[in-house]
């Protein structure tokens, strides 16, 4: 209700508790946004891999035109074949984890207590066990990722393609392709581990989003150009490992509500923004 005099308009104490309030939404209203943050890329995957499963005419034949048009293209351009083996070797699985497996022990090195800790007093094994929460992020994000992909792999039970003349070969099942699901969990934990230290720097942070981006894109086209993997397998990869990051990222902002940490937006802060602030001495932690 408007107070009179004020013509409909909130006075400046007003303004400024509406906007503490918009900044700082109810811990309900938080769970609310997370778990719908969660779903949207959830529910466009279950519907694809339930068209997957059933085989749908029209996406059966969308699937043969893109894998046809590129397996034609790569058996007439032999050096588009090796940039794309390439780039789908360096980027696998295994050298994913590995590469993420190095940012969980650098987060865990990193022993000096966060500065919010050290200002109000909390005991030193609170702060030591709080150190581990960035790094077991990353662990659960790509062993709770990739451990769902095999699980959805055996449920949809879908073969590769068989082309004529193969220019590679992948063995196991084919939908989701973990290629794509790895590649976006892996470009998504650097991505929100690292982004705290770009703060005020709008370049190094497009460039960050920029390669996280390329890395998934390219990573999962690879394997529909080497005719390994439908496209649906790789836009399932992607939609996966987005709805896993979601999930975990959405678990992550919850703790840190509760454990007393400030709201933090996850796109432009990363998940934790006290990373980059220097240690209680002023250097870098």
């Amino acid at each position: 209700m408007n107070r009179p005099g004020t013509g409909g308009r909130l006075s400046a104490g007003d303004r400024s508790h509406s906007d503490r309030l918009d900044r700082h939404p109810s811990p309900g209203r938080r769970r609310t946004l997370a778990a719908t943050g969660a779903f949207l890329p959830l529910a466009p995957f279950i519907l694809l891999a339930l068209l997957v499963r059933a085989t749908w005419p029209p996406l059966f034949r969308l699937d043969i035109a893109v894998t046809g048009a590129l397996h034609r293209y790569a058996l007439d351009h032999p050096a588009w074949v090796r940039l794309m083996g390439g780039w789908t070797n360096v980027f696998a699985p295994g050298p994913l984890r590995i590469a993420t497996g190095a940012v969980a022990a650098w987060l865990l090195l990193r022993q000096a207590p966060r500065p919010a800790l050290v200002r109000s007093g909390a005991p030193s094994r609170g702060a030591k066990a709080e150190l581990w929460a960035p790094a077991l992020w990353v662990a659960t994000t790509m062993a709770g990722g990739g451990l769902l992909g095999v699980l959805i792999k055996l449920l949809v039970g879908r073969h590769r393609p068989e082309l004529l003349n193969p220019v590679a070969r992948a063995s196991g099942l084919s939908f989701p392709s973990g290629h794509a699901l790895n590649a976006t969990l892996a470009a998504g934990v650097v991505l929100l581990v690292f982004l705290p230290f770009t703060r005020d720097r709008w370049p190094l942070r497009w460039a960050l989003w920029t390669v996280a981006v390329l890395v998934a894109v390219v990573t999962g086209f690879s394997r529909i150009a080497l005719g390994v993997h439908w496209t649906s397998d790789v836009v399932g990869g992607w939609l996966l490992g987005l709805a896993v990051l979601a999930a975990t990222t959405a678990a992550f902002r919850t703790w840190r509500t509760r454990a007393g940490h400030r709201p933090a937006s996850v796109v432009r802060e990363g998940i934790e923004p006290e990373l980059a602030e220097p240690g209680p001495e002023g250097t870098p932690r």
